[in-house]
């Protein structure tokens, strides 16, 4: 059997590090801030929803510091930032992680829809790396985008969050050019299904229109993957930390899939699978 990013955890790679976390409550986020403990660095975890941050950072110790806000807001993105500078001196890392919203097509969409999830996609990201980047820049840091494998092909009836996850990395590349010079390096990271509270949903609903329950629609929403099945949060933290460690110091730029493999499937031969 393989072993699992928690047996290959490098011992203090991250070491002396601060990194801030957005969207750190649950999922992805808060197996992030696990992980980039565990590698020795100090985090601070922030989130609309203080409970869900105090449950993600319990047993990291003074390691930890959750600070909510809500990062679509420059203000209290300002706010999380200084607190990392109060509590920990600085900050050197940066995983812009919130998300979510964007459901319908484009003709089920109003306005207000739209911003929402042009807001939580896409501005929460900028909002967080225009008021982060001057601490960055002092410390060469670097930062990772969480975007999607929606951020490179279509999912139906996913207009917003689409839309937003194509500009996130369009985001990260804009960034990475005009900060490089100043040794700040932003990479991005596309997950395909990990099993989150929110992927749990949309496989619930998923399950509802099969008559099956969520863990029979993971696997056929994954059957025609490579893998066969979803990532765990642990597996795509272990990704961010890479990418946040001096083990990537030659990356920036970067657009990185953790999909199980979904991307290398030719989808007209589908037909052809035994």
């Amino acid at each position: 059997m393989g072993s699992s990013p928690a047996d290959t955890i490098p011992p203090e790679r991250l070491a002396g590090k601060v990194a801030v976390i957005t969207g750190a409550g649950t999922g992805i986020g808060a197996a992030t801030a696990r992980r980039f403990a565990a590698e020795g660095a100090a985090v601070v975890l922030t989130g609309r929803r203080e409970e869900p941050l105090h449950a993600a950072a319990e047993g990291l110790g003074e390691r930890a510091l959750c600070v909510p806000a809500d990062v679509t807001d420059a203000a209290a993105v300002r706010g999380v930032r200084d607190a990392a500078l109060d509590r920990f001196g600085g900050l050197d890392i940066v995983v812009a992680n919130a998300g979510g919203h964007g459901v319908g097509a484009a003709t089920d969409v109003d306005d207000a829809a739209w911003q929402r999830g042009l807001q939580a996609n896409l501005n929460s990201a900028f909002v967080t790396a225009r008021e982060t980047l001057p601490e960055l820049r002092s410390r060469h840091g670097c930062m990772v985008m969480v975007s999607s494998i929606a951020g490179l092909a279509a999912a139906p009836e996913m207009c917003g969050y689409v839309t937003a996850k194509h500009a996130l990395i369009g985001l990260t590349r804009s960034l990475a050019r005009d900060y490089g010079k100043d040794g700040v390096r932003v990479n991005a990271l596309c997950p395909g299904w990990v099993r989150t509270p929110m992927a749990d949903a949309e496989m619930d609903e998923l399950g509802r229109l099969h008559g099956i329950g969520r863990q029979e629609a993971y696997r056929l929403a994954t059957k025609d993957t490579p893998l066969g099945r979803p990532a765990e949060p642990e597996e795509i933290a272990s990704i961010i930390a890479f990418l946040g460690s001096a083990d990537s110091a030659v990356m920036t730029g970067t657009v990185l899939v953790a999909d199980a493999g979904a991307g290398a499937v030719d989808l007209p031969t589908l037909a052809f699978t035994p």
